[in-house]
């Protein structure tokens, strides 16, 4: 995965990041706001050379630092994304993976995409009021742009200093010759504060001129948190019907028959032992029933494709099955994507008329991509209520999206995309 911060690259791979183009976007960075800076304060210094007055100086010269500082916001905004790729990342990624969605399907026809494109242009941050832009600009203007460009003179400057030693006239013979190799060590290592200082700098321009996107940031890390800690309840509630209540009613049906089998045949005593082993039957099949809709064994034990196929055989509708996973994929993944299928595939049983389904499952490049397709009335709305909020925002938990075609007499088309590693052996 690509690095979307100057710092996560840093922290991601300290060697590596020299090969990167990080280094080089941290000192356009740094000297995009340090000459800045430079360039202000030597036009209030050549204002005082100037002779305009005294108070004509003054006021032009705080003219000018309010023009810079006005000007420093928004430049902050812009130099953001040198150091800082993450909203560019995160839409990115949308607009790929919609790409390759949207080009094989019909998901265009419903009129989804347009609505994620809206969708993803207010996703953007919005910086807060220009008052408090302006303060951060001149605060830019006034220090901590020269902070940036003395951190790149200090950094680039002793490495230089060293490599200049030859031209120095007072160099002693070792100093000639040690100081270029000790400059071009030191070289390299030069980035790494020049980042770090950038990236710190990043960190401090976000929080100040976008703490929502920070918000909801954190919001979604919290919703996941939320999902993991279901699954793990649900988990939980599963085992403990299967070793506990189910072990009972087994226990049970297996003595209500034996009983039976004691009894004479035909007496009354045999006909309510009989009633009741029928009832015990039904039970522990409505409590087998339960336990698989809370976390299925066979998807923990055989994952997606053999799940999948177990609810697809249960479903009234006949459903067609095209699942080509080499491998396990994560957890969260396996269980959002059975889940998903179940309850389209209760969707189309209960609302779609639909005679037969397709259940299509495909790993590409970091996504699970999975379709279910029916041949029913279409028309699916998720504002009846039909459980395609929930869907959606299952989905949503797991990082992925939901696209739905599904024109008046149909066909319906689902599909769910889920972020993913490379399925495992």
């Amino acid at each position: 995965m690509t690095p979307r911060t100057v710092l996560e690259a840093l922290a991601r791979s300290p060697l590596g990041y020299l090969r990167t183009v990080w280094p080089l976007r941290a000192l356009g960075f740094l000297l995009s706001g340090g000459v800045f800076a430079t360039a202000a304060y030597l036009g209030v210094g050549g204002l005082f050379t100037a002779p305009i007055g005294t108070w004509a100086t003054v006021l032009c010269a705080v003219a000018v630092v309010v023009f810079a500082a006005a000007l420093a916001g928004p430049l902050e905004r812009r130099r953001l994304a040198l150091v800082d790729r993450s909203d560019r990342s995160d839409r990115s990624d949308r607009s790929d993976r919609s790409g390759r969605g949207d080009r094989s399907d019909r998901g265009d026809r419903s009129g989804r995409g347009d609505r994620s494109d809206r969708s993803d242009r207010s996703d953007r941050p919005e910086p807060r009021n220009g008052l408090l832009v302006a303060g951060y600009g001149a605060a830019s203007v006034l220090a901590v742009g020269w902070m940036d460009l003395a951190v790149v003179l200090v950094s680039l400057g002793i490495p230089g200093f060293l490599l200049l030693a030859p031209l120095q006239p007072t160099a002693s013979p070792w100093q000639t010759v040690a100081g270029p190799v000790a400059g071009a060590l030191l070289l390299p290592v030069s980035a790494y504060p020049i980042g770090a200082w950038a990236g710190v700098r990043a960190t401090v321009t976000r929080a100040v001129l976008f703490p929502k996107d920070h918000e909801l940031r954190e919001v979604v890390r919290s919703r996941a948190r939320l999902v993991d800690a279901f699954e793990t309840e649900r988990r939980r509630i599963e085992r403990d019907l299967h070793d506990g209540a189910q072990q009972r009613l087994v226990a049970l049906t297996m003595k209500l028959g034996l009983a039976a089998l004691d009894l004479p045949p035909g007496s009354a005593a045999a006909g309510e032992v009989a009633e009741a082993h029928a009832l015990a039957k039904e039970a522990l099949t409505e409590l087998r029933e339960l336990i698989r809709g809370i976390h299925p064994q066979i998807l923990t034990e055989r994952g997606v494709p053999a799940a999948v196929r177990d609810i697809a055989g249960r479903c009234p509708v006949p459903a067609h099955l095209d699942i080509d996973l080499s491998g396990r994929l994560p957890a969260a993944v396996e269980q959002t994507a059975y889940f998903v299928t179940a309850e389209a595939l209760t969707n189309i049983a209960k609302h779609s008329g639909a005679d037969h389904c397709r259940i299509t499952a495909r790993w590409h490049d970091g996504l699970l991509r999975l379709d279910i397709e029916d041949n029913g009335s279409g028309n699916a709305d998720p504002a009846r209520g039909t459980g395609l909020i929930g869907l959606a925002d299952r989905i949503a938990a797991a990082d992925g999206r939901m696209l739905l075609s599904s024109p008046p007499g149909g066909p319906t088309l689902l599909r769910a995309e889920i972020p993913c590693g490379r399925p495992s052996a």
